[in-house]
């Protein structure tokens, strides 16, 4: 997005609105593979190699299938997608358009790799995830630089080549996730001469754990969706600067993610062995490296908010705002990073429903409304937006820690063995 920013406020906003379909799509898939991990690591704790591969084809499988569909559906609606958005100048929605149009073109790869990223880190085998999505990024950067402005010889494609750069990358990742998964003497191992035949039981168990998860990353995406709705009517300049302040956000919530997805597989695997006690230790140590990390990166917005919103564009207007809005998402950091771990280790258990609700209520009926309350009737522009969603952001911590403290979690894996 730093490079985008290159192209004018327009490019980034284009960008921004784009995103949002295509975050509705890639968290649909990624959150559907809460199923895999779970699955898979609920196989590797009990010691059983032969489920755990079962479990990946038939995740790969559903994917693929699900991936396919989507990809033609995205490409053949995507202006109404990008209008439904609420973008109306031509310059945004064509850029818009084409950026999204591109993405369809990787969105099976994409999926696939998220599919063998959820398998890898149920089995503890987050390091080669980490290697090949390391790599995916860089290459991401890579073309950025190459393509949106036109270096080393390249035409100059801006939004398009900023679209480009993200499906080759994507392209790249994948073809190195079934490389990590295709080698025999790993504990995960598939291969196309295997069978990829649908077992109805297998992909049950994945969709139990898997739809709630997806529902809930679906129902948070159409929140947003409306939430950033009632933003566009601020103008490009605002939703510039607020897609720099998601961006950045985005970034810094990885941690709790990725503390999240470790929760999940290791608590996933103790449960696998019925071992209750080190689930609860897992979950426990986890929340504690996230909060302190979380932590310091509030830290580091409150002092270099203003630096690191300049990095994104060199408008003052948007600099300015943008570092005011960054105060909001250096408070939310250690509240975010505990809601995500305390949901990843409720998922492991197949816990799913009921963060399922609790995102619905927040994301659906706390944050949009409140959002256009603020904007729109008490005209408190794009602080009144990120008002609403620090409101949501501390509402949905609250209920997972009460969900997570009464212990019911735990009794939803007992009741599926």
């Amino acid at each position: 997005q730093i490079q985008v920013g290159q192209v004018g406020a327009f490019a980034i906003s284009a960008v921004g609105i784009a995103n949002q379909p295509k975050l509705l799509l890639n968290t649909a898939f990624m959150s559907m593979n809460v199923g895999v991990t779970a699955m898979v690591a609920r196989a590797r704790g009990a010691g059983d190699r032969e489920k755990a591969n079962l479990m990946l084809r038939q995740g790969l499988l559903f994917t693929f299938v699900a991936s396919a569909v989507v990809s033609v559906l995205g490409w053949i609606f995507a202006p109404q997608l990008i209008y439904i958005m609420g973008a109306d100048d031509a310059p945004t929605v064509e850029g818009a358009i084409t950026y999204l149009r591109v993405l369809m073109y990787s969105m099976i790869p994409f999926a696939l790799t998220t599919t063998c990223t959820a398998a890898l880190r149920a089995v503890g085998n987050s390091r080669i995830s980490f290697i090949y999505n390391t790599l995916s990024n860089i290459i991401n950067v890579f073309l950025n630089w190459v393509l949106i402005t036109g270096n080393l010889g390249a035409p100059a494609l801006g939004i398009a080549g900023a679209a480009i750069a993200t499906a080759i990358s994507q392209v790249v990742a994948f073809f190195m996730a079934v490389y990590a998964i295709s080698h025999k003497e790993a504990y995960l191992s598939v291969g196309l001469r295997q069978s990829y035949r649908p077992d109805a039981a297998a992909l049950g168990d994945i969709i139990k754990v898997g739809i709630p998860a997806m529902v809930e990353q679906l129902i948070m995406r159409v929140g947003v969706i409306l939430y950033q709705r009632t933003i566009n009517t601020l103008g490009t300049i605002a939703y510039a600067t607020h897609s720099i302040c998601m961006n950045i956000q985005s970034l810094s919530f990885m941690n709790g993610m990725g503390w999240a997805a470790s929760a999940t597989s290791l608590v996933g695997q103790s449960l696998g062995k019925k071992r209750y006690d080190m689930a609860m230790v897992y979950s426990r140590y986890t929340q504690w490296v996230g909060f302190v990390v979380s932590a310091l990166l509030g830290v580091c917005f409150v002092l270099f908010g203003r630096p690191i919103a300049s990095l994104y564009s060199d408008d003052p207007s948007i600099v300015n705002t943008a570092a005011r809005i960054l105060m909001f998402v250096a408070v939310l950091q250690p509240f975010n990073a505990s809601q995500q771990i305390l949901a990843g280790s409720m998922r492991g258990a197949g816990d799913t429903k009921v963060v399922a609700y609790i995102t619905a209520f927040t994301m659906f009926g706390l944050r949009p409304v409140i959002a256009w309350l603020l904007v729109t009737k008490f005209q408190l522009g794009l602080p009144g937006a990120w008002y609403a969603l620090v409101a949501d952001q501390l509402v949905r911590t609250v209920l997972v820690f009460l969900r997570y403290n009464s212990g019911k979690w735990k009794n939803t894996f007992k009741a599926r063995t």
